[in-house]
């Protein structure tokens, strides 16, 4: 019998990653990255607003260039084999679609209206409907829906997001049907099977972001929803009563879209899920062993058996959700709403004299000016983790928090705002950097306090994504922090690798994830061990991080 393939397709923030796996050993036959155009120039988004909008023609492009792209050169041995595809996404990033499934912002007239756009996980627009799901779920007599989201909703999450767009755009609210999950619009795109009342539906989007749970029969109550606003009178009954997860078949990919793609036909296609989740399989989760997906956000992923998580319902995470890591397990989501992005913020801040004087130096050529500015903004956080690494661990006299996009865990609050305390005259880049790294790491902490204060142990963390696997000196930080050791994944790709197991399964070449994982699992490249000494020394500072957050927070919020 000739090997089986798949493909792994991970949508990220920036780009899209397609991967072509060898279903025996793991092996990577064919990859390619797309970044989106769109995205890159800034469109949609205003930042100082917290509006953060991607159009669907960045992802419609990004697929046939990523997978066309992964399978050149290719023998037609490997693509003929290619049996099943899975996709992941960036989550919550829902869209207003018409009744044939369409995104709004595809169709005429609503072509650069940022609320017909994917609305991005990032997006803190919603902050206010977020505030009033959560007082109506305590006080309406009902359910408190949120008691399998960590009993706090979000404003990343659906409803919240729903709701702020219906009421801000009256155009958007007379056109939009329903409301569709990016992880759940691609599988639907490529079979399709872009009905929104037909389509499959992701446990994992569904669970962890929608408030969808079996006990409550589903989505949450008419009643409810009209309450919390009458404009979301009706919307359940277009939305989705059942889920999937992503061991289930979305179905057959359509021959229109195996011909835009270059694939044969046949080729079965997953139901979707998020990055986070596909991304701890591919890292090799286990029961208990927490998993960091560290990128420009973190997402904390930890699996449970029921019969040891019991009735047990885990305070101020992002929820716990039947099977929507793993089929079968418990799936438990934390996170941390900036990490990557606080050190991209300081490296912008810094480059702001590149950007706006040095830029505009005519005795300077263009050339020179572009040299400068590629140079400095690609070597700022290296340059600052090499000097921040020299410094003395025992110099703490900056204290600083990481809430520079607001609180994910413990107990979401957007609103909230970072904070750096200590400053004084002798304060240079590299200590201000520093400590914003420990920030990172100490809000990692409270993660695994939350967890572990709720009555669930951690007998590991496995770190995965572009801050883990790149930066040695935040890890150790990390590590020192945590005071327990850190495996790094040894896969550069793996959310799009977690993927592929995902379509090994659903297709049926492996029986189940443990089976994939073993097959075709990475492995690990390092391990960060903590120092007794700093670790030590970082048990106090954490207390003096938890102090300056309740001040911001109860003081200054």
């Amino acid at each position: 019998m000739a090997r089986k393939y798949v493909i792994g397709l991970d949508f990220g923030t920036d780009s899209v990653r397609a991967v072509v796996v060898d279903t025996v050993n793991g092996e990577t036959a064919g990859t390619s990255v797309f970044d989106y155009p769109r995205w890159k120039k800034g469109l949609y988004c205003d930042p100082a607003s917290n509006m953060f909008r991607q159009h669907p023609l960045d992802y419609l492009e990004g697929i046939e260039n990523s997978v066309r792209n992964a399978i050149k050169g290719l023998s037609s041995d490997i693509v003929n084999n290619i049996a099943g595809i899975t996709v992941d996404t960036t989550g919550s990033t829902p869209v207003a679609v018409d009744r044939s499934g369409v995104p709004l912002s595809l169709k005429p007239g609503f072509e650069d209206d940022p609320d017909a756009m994917f609305i991005l996980w990032k997006d803190h627009t919603a902050v206010r409907e977020a505030a009033e799901i959560n007082a109506l779920s305590k006080s309406w007599g009902g359910p408190d829906y949120t008691k399998f989201e960590g009993g706090v909703y979000s404003s990343e999450w659906f409803w919240a997001k729903i709701l702020h767009v219906l009421r801000e755009n009256e155009k958007v609210r007379e056109n939009a049907f329903s409301w569709v999950e990016h992880c759940d619009w691609i599988p639907a795109l490529l079979t399709g099977n872009s009905d929104p009342l037909c389509l499959k539906r992701s446990r994992c989007a569904a669970g962890h972001k929608a408030m969808w749970h079996e006990e409550f029969g589903g989505l949450p109550a008419e009643d409810f929803l009209s309450r919390l606003d009458p404009l979301l009178g009706g919307l359940r009954e277009r939305l989705f009563k059942e889920t999937c997860t992503c061991d289930v078949t979305a179905g057959i990919m359509s021959e229109d879209w195996a011909a835009r793609l270059g694939l044969p036909s046949g080729i079965k296609v997953g139901t979707g899920a998020f990055d986070a989740h596909l991304g701890a399989i591919g890292g090799g989760i286990r029961p208990y062993h927490l998993v960091k997906v560290m990128g420009t956000s973190t997402c904390d992923m930890l699996v449970s058996s029921y019969d040891e998580a019991g009735d047990r319902l885990i305070a101020g995470i992002c929820g716990q959700v039947d099977g929507s890591i793993i089929p079968g397990l418990l799936g438990l989501e934390a996170g941390q709403s900036a990490f990557g992005d606080v050190y991209a913020w300081f490296g912008k801040l810094l480059l702001w004299p590149v950007n706006e004087l040095i830029m505009k130096m005519t005795w300077l050529d263009e050339s020179a000016r572009e040299r400068i500015r590629e140079e400095a903004s690609g070597n700022i956080i290296a340059e600052l983790s090499r000097q921040a690494e020299t410094l003395d661990y025992s110099d703490t006299s900056l204290i600083a928090l990481d809430w520079l996009n607001g609180r994910r865990t413990p107990f979401a609050d957007q609103s909230l705002k970072g904070a750096i305390a200590g400053l004084s005259l002798g304060s240079d880049a590299p200590r201000i950097f520093r400590a914003l790294v420990e920030a990172t790491a100490f809000g990692s902490r409270m993660i695994n306090d939350r967890f572990i204060e709720e009555g669930l142990r951690i007998d590991g963390v496995i770190a995965i994504g572009g801050v883990a696997m790149k930066n040695p000196f935040v890890m150790q930080t990390v590590a020192d922090v945590l005071n327990v050791p850190i495996r790094i994944s040894a896969t550069e790709q793996t959310c799009a690798l977690g993927s592929a197991m995902a379509a090994s399964v659903m297709a049926g070449i492996h029986p189940d994830f443990q089976t994939a994982a073993e097959a075709m699992g990475g492995g690990f490249e390092k391990e960060y061990i903590p120092d007794p000494h700093r670790a030590e020394k970082y048990n106090e500072l954490y207390s003096k991080y938890k102090n300056l957050g309740s001040f911001v927070e109860n003081e200054l919020k």
